[in-house]
């Protein structure tokens, strides 16, 4: 018998384990490989890390294994490094090209940093890729992709906010990766595809399931390259680009899509029914287009979709019933379009709809019942739509209660305020800008988890009482202005929220100041404008103003002085009281500051000692309509943020300083009625965004600079009436393109008005520019709007034109010393509604073509020399409702047959040369002294006259009746009877005109005989 070779067997696999053992402790000893801790290392160099998270990473003795640093995973057999991770750790500097040393390296993720430079070509050397992670490094370049196509495993890359722009042939790079699962490359500055015809033939990935490109300025030439993947993909995102055709049908075609994202391009034409064939479909945005149309029924087969967007477009047409099938719908968003008709019922059958936006459409009629059972519902958002019906108590009477956000804002609901007492989960109401009426139920209290109440702009009464909010402990916003509420609260029955913002203007609140704000300790923005307090600014209201961002106490009858504390009010309105004293320094640490229309005296130049740096945040200071007094200050280079400055309609002296030309962000500019002497600084030229200059009566004096014009490109407004300016008109004003109302009159102006006039392009065009903005304060939490105003002297008086001063197109050059005649150019500014040459030294003829200014409202060119006669074409402005010609040397018959026959006779007096309606004065062909007969006939040409008369009298009877007669021509024809009655009733007519025009006639041959 042999010897068995199986112990032999045995002996050499447990040598080999034993061997395979030793290895594995050596290895352990050694720690990862020594070429590629000597990389990372290398990388490391290269890494701005100013927080030190690298600090593991070394050549010290206890730092020898790179796999126990972080961000480093190795693989536990072979010491190789497979895995660096150190994504979000504000790392800065470069990639260096070291890493391409880590063959072995599987997954690399180095987003959310600061790294920035090119990316190194060398990773392509790393074929074991798996993952590529380089997104949201926005100072981060790639010149091209080609290195990718050497990435054979790799399935995910994210390069998200890395810069591409110079990568052209991106298209076919991203085809050469077959294994590609996951594409990340929104904004990417990618540049756009080039058209060739091998760009979908290069052996395209049929793998690649997620694709992201959105915010690229992409267009509709990357459709044939994406359908490549029509097979393939599932997740696709190109919202915000630059897509502006209509959507292709080919999309029907991608049945494997359950997510797409095409929003915010500007995709035209209808929707495509091939949607409806997309059955795998499970969110879908297309919101913020221009997609028109009616939504298709093919969307009611689409029963598996969870989210559909089509919020801001364009569409029309009623809400289809056939949304009713998409049974597992969570979020329709069909806000900003035009739909018109009402919800229909059939959106009751969306049961699994928590998210349900309508807003901004033209819906009318009723909250349909079926409401009620969308029992997960949670945001219900109907506003700005014409909906009624509200006083149903079984509307959304859902037993589940999930309702949390309810927005029926700007509707038309009437009647009383609806009972919301079931609504247990409400967080949010708004039921602003109805026709709400009654008392405000008490049951509102009850909503324990209210966090916004909003009610302003209703025409709801009685008297607010602790009751009302005593249970809305969790109320953070509280908006119940511009209602006919009286607020009765006492200290000792304060409601217990601590809200952060309260808007209680035009409720009753005074006499006294309301003493349960004081125990609103977290407040920042409060508005009790018009709300009839006469009291003091009690001390507590100061001390809640240190948080404040918007304090707005305006329109009451406040008294007293304000303390030079330092408060930290973000924006402040204190006009329209009655408060006094000097303005203390530190309120103009404000951004915003209104203290007009009170009786504040002193000077404001004091505030030059402001040292506080939030001084510069100052954008908006209105100190118009008090008492203020003495020199503007000379340190605007101290408020650069400017914007809007009116020190209107105070008693400043003095001159206006040449710091002012540092507030380059201004746009209006208000310091009329003062008493400011001297030319205006040059200095103002530089204030390049001014939209508004109002200096009228002031005695400024000098000539008007030509850079007024030259430089000032953006003026809308134009007031320096009432000053000594003095010299002409300078030509550059011709350039002011934007300007709609220009006043110069009340100067010392002299020379020809310029003929370049025809130049403003505004009064020539519809265009009409109003002057407003918005202003976000500094931490964005409030938006607070500004429209400007002016006043213009409008009809023999000065009226205020706020809204509606984009309508207002005026030229007034009155009381000057202007010579020469007017120009027909002037007939150009056809858009002007009021113009007003009065009391210069005009001469010449009113231009013939003047009846082109058909929008003419208000004409004066009385008080000058003009001569010649009135143009016909004066007849054609059929809305002119003030006309002053007196005193010129006009001559001739008025105009006659027109509505200047209406104007009273002042209108035309001192024109010894005029005749004619309205004037007593006959014109010679009018009077019968040319005709020879004697002055005996005077009382028989009389009578003939008055016969005359009757005749033209009746025949305008029988015109009109012959008018009417064919007015209503088309119905005798098709109507027997009338066509009987009618010709009857001409017959009838035919008689009595013989009879009276054959009486009339014998009347006045006899006359004549005798």
């Amino acid at each position: 018998m042999g010897t068995t070779p199986f112990p032999y067997f045995i002996s050499l696999f447990l040598l080999l384990l034993c061997f395979e053992a030793c290895l594995r402790v050596g290895d352990a000893n050694v720690g990862c490989r020594e070429r590629e801790r000597q990389a990372l290392l290398h990388f490391k160099q290269g890494v701005v890390d100013d927080y030190r998270v690298l600090s593991s990473w070394g050549n010290e003795e206890d730092k020898k294994d790179c796999c126990k640093w972080r961000g480093v995973e190795c693989n536990n057999q072979t010491g190789h490094v497979i895995m660096l991770d150190l994504h979000d750790l504000y790392l800065g500097g470069k990639i260096g090209p070291s890493l391409a040393e880590l063959q072995h390296l599987k997954h690399l993720n180095l987003s959310w940093n600061h790294f920035g430079g090119i990316l190194p070509t060398q990773l392509g050397n790393l074929s074991n890729l798996q993952s590529l992670d380089l997104g949201y490094n926005a100072d981060m370049t790639c010149g091209n992709l080609d290195w990718l196509s050497h990435l054979p495993l790799l399935t995910h890359l994210d390069l998200r906010w890395v810069n591409l722009s110079k990568a052209i042939h991106w298209p076919q790079a991203i085809n050469k990766m077959p294994s590609l699962t996951e594409l990340y490359l929104s904004d990417t500055q990618l540049p756009p595809i080039i058209p060739t015809i091998s760009i979908s033939h290069i052996n395209s990935s049929t793998s690649l399931a997620v694709l992201h490109l959105s915010y690229n300025g992409l267009t509709s030439s990357i459709y044939p390259w994406l359908f490549n993947f029509s097979s393939s993909l599932v997740h696709l995102d190109l919202s915000h680009n630059d897509l502006n055709s209509s959507i292709p049908n080919a999309f029907g075609s991608m049945t494997t899509l359950a997510y797409v994202d095409l929003s915010g391009n500007e995709l035209r034409g209808s929707i495509p029914d091939a949607f409806g064939n997309m059955i795998t479909l499970a969110y879908v945005d297309l919101s913020g287009n221009k997609l028109r149309g009616s939504i298709p029924d093919a969307f009611g087969n689409m029963t598996t979709l969870g989210y559909l967007d089509l919020f801001g477009n364009d569409l029309c047409g009623s809400i289809p019933d056939a949304l009713g099938n998409m049974t597992t719908l969570a979020y329709l968003a069909l806000s900003w379009n035009e739909l018109s008709g009402s919800i229909p019922d059939a959106v009751g059958n969306m049961t699994s709809l928590a998210y349900l936006y309508l807003s901004s459409n033209q819906l009318e009629g009723e909250i349909p019942k079926s409401l009620r059972d969308l029992c997960n519902l949670q945001e219900l958002l109907l506003s700005q739509n014409n909906l009624t019906g509200l006083q149903r108590k079984d509307y959304l009477a859902c037993s589940n209660n999930t309702l949390e956000v309810l927005d029926l804002s700007h509707n038309q609901f009437k009647g009383s305020f609806p009972d919301l007492s079931g609504f247990s989960q409400l967080r949010e109401l708004y039921l602003e800008f109805n026709q709400l009426n009654g008392t405000l139920p008490e049951s509102i209290g009850q909503l324990a988890q209210l966090e916004v109440l909003s009610i302003p702009s209703n025409s709801l009464r009685g008297t607010v009482s602790a009751n009302h909010l005593f249970g809305l402990s969790n109320l953070f916003f509280l908006d119940l202005s511009f209602n006919y509420l009286t607020f009765n609260i006492s200290l000792e029955q304060v409601p217990q929220f601590r809200a952060s913002r309260i808007m209680l203007a035009s409720c009753k609140l005074g006499p006294r100041f309301p003493n349960w704000l004081q125990t609103q300790e977290g407040l920042w923005e409060l508005d009790i404008s018009a709300s009839r307090i006469s009291d003091v600014i009690p001390n507590w209201l100061w001390n809640l103003t240190s948080d404040f961002v918007w304090l707005n106490i305006s329109n009451n009858n406040i008294s007293g002085t304000l303390p030079n504390l330092q408060a930290r009010s973000k924006g402040m309105d204190m006009s329209s009281n009655c408060l006094e004293g000097s303005i203390p320094e530190s309120v103009f640490n404000a951004e915003w500051l209104n203290l007009s229309k009170n009786m504040f005296s002193g000077s404001i130049s004091l505030s030059c000692g402001i040292t506080n740096q939030s001084s510069s945040s100052l954008s908006h200071l209105d100190l118009s309509n008090n008492r203020l007094s003495g020199e503007l200050p000379k340190c605007w280079e101290q408020w650069k943020n400017l914007i809007v400055l009116n020190l209107a309609n105070n008693n400043f002296s003095g001159k206006i300083k040449d710091s002012i030309g540092l507030l380059f962000q201004m746009q209006t500019l208000h310091l009329r009625n003062n008493s400011l002497i001297g030319a205006l600084p040059s200095s103002l030229k530089n204030c390049r965004d001014l939209h508004l200059i109002d200096l009228g009566k002031n005695k400024l004096s000098g000539k008007i600079p030509s850079w007024l014009g030259g430089s000032l490109l953006d003026l809308i407004v134009v007031n320096l009436r009432s000053n000594e300016f003095y010299g002409s008109i300078p030509l550059n004003l011709c350039q002011l393109q934007r300007i709609q109302f220009l006043d110069l009159s009340s100067n010392n102006l002299s020379g020809k008005i310029p003929k370049c006039l025809k130049n403003l392009t505004v009064m020539t065009q519809k265009e009409s520019l109003v002057i407003a903005y918005d202003e976000m304060v500094s931490d964005g939490s409030i938006l607070l709007s500004y429209v400007d105003n002016t006043l213009v002297q409008w009809k023999g008086k000065e009226r205020e034109y706020k809204k509606t001063l984009g309508l207002i197109k005026s030229i007034d050059f009155s009381n000057n010393k202007l010579i020469g005649e007017i120009p027909i150019e002037v007939a150009d500014l056809v858009e002007l509604v009021s113009l007003n040459l009065s009391r210069n030294n005009l001469i010449g003829p009113i231009p013939t073509t003047i009846g082109q200014l058909k929008l003419l409202d208000f004409l004066d060119l009385s008080q000058n020399q003009l001569n010649g006669g009135i143009p016909d074409s004066l007849s054609q402005i059929t809305g002119l409702s003030v006309l002053d010609l007196s005193n010129n040397n006009l001559s001739g018959q008025i105009p006659s047959g027109t509505q200047l026959q209406s104007f009273d006779a002042s209108t035309y007096e001192g024109n010894p040369g005029l005749c004619g309606p309205p004037l007593l004065k006959k014109c010679p062909e009018d009077e019968f002294g040319e005709v020879s007969f004697t002055t005996g006939l005077s009382s028989k040409t009389k009578d003939i006259q008055d016969d005359a008369n009757d005749i033209w009298f009746y025949g305008s009877i029988v015109l009109g009746f012959i008018i009417g007669f064919w007015g209503v021509c088309g119905a005798l024809l098709f109507n027997s009877s009338w066509r009987y009655v009618y010709f009857q009733f001409l017959s009838n007519i035919k008689d009595w005109l013989y009879v009276t025009t054959t009486v009339n006639m014998n009347r006045i041959r006899r006359s004549l005989q005798s």
